[in-house]
């Protein structure tokens, strides 16, 4: 049996341009696509989640501190001047650009009782309730912080001792090598 070998060109040819610019458009469109919400994180829910239904449930006049924490939970927060007043704060966000958050929903709810613990209304607050702050950057000024000259200069009167003042025999104190059992200095003595 003979065996008959055919002839085998190998050729490599190099890229088609077309085929360069196709693999260069598929990297250029997957690195933008990187920019779309399609790869960005989820919101974030921050507080209390106040549903319309648990608000439903209340029933002004009727409805005590209890029924509301068991309702909605404990508050974001009570008033700052009035304890009868409970808020709860909800507040979805996302990352923008450079990873800035922003609020894509904002929900806040005031629920006032009367002295006795009873419900008396529920509101809910949206922008046009808000009210702007403005922040001072000068700082506050607490006594005795800052030091006049006079104590500056008086201030370390008493701390410090004169070089050998206190010293036992030998010129070294305790800190200066030891006193050891014949009275004399375990350190250099001066004589």
């Amino acid at each position: 049996m003979t065996r008959h070998c055919l002839p085998v060109s190998v050729s490599i040819s190099r890229p088609r341009p077309r085929h360069r610019l196709a693999g260069l458009g598929l990297t250029l469109g997957l690195s933008l696509l990187g920019g779309c919400s399609v790869f960005a994180p989820p919101t974030q829910l921050h507080g209390i989640q106040v549903d319309k239904d648990d608000i439903a449930q209340l029933v002004t006049g009727t409805s005590t501190r209890a029924d509301v924490a068991a309702a909605l939970g404990s508050p974001t927060m009570k008033a700052s001047f009035d304890d009868n007043t409970w808020i709860y704060i909800s507040e979805r966000t996302y990352l923008r650009i450079a990873q800035t958050p922003g609020v894509e929903d904002l929900v806040v709810y005031a629920i006032s009782f009367d002295d006795d613990g009873i419900l008396r209304g529920v509101r809910r607050l949206d922008e046009k309730d808000s009210q702007p702050v403005n922040v001072v950057s000068a700082k506050t000024q607490s006594p005795g912080t800052e030091a006049s000259f006079l104590q500056q200069l008086l201030g370390n009167v008493g701390k410090f001792t004169p070089a050998g003042a206190g010293a036992g025999p030998g010129g070294q104190g305790a800190a200066g090598g030891g006193l050891g059992s014949n009275g004399g200095g375990g350190g250099f003595s001066g004589r």
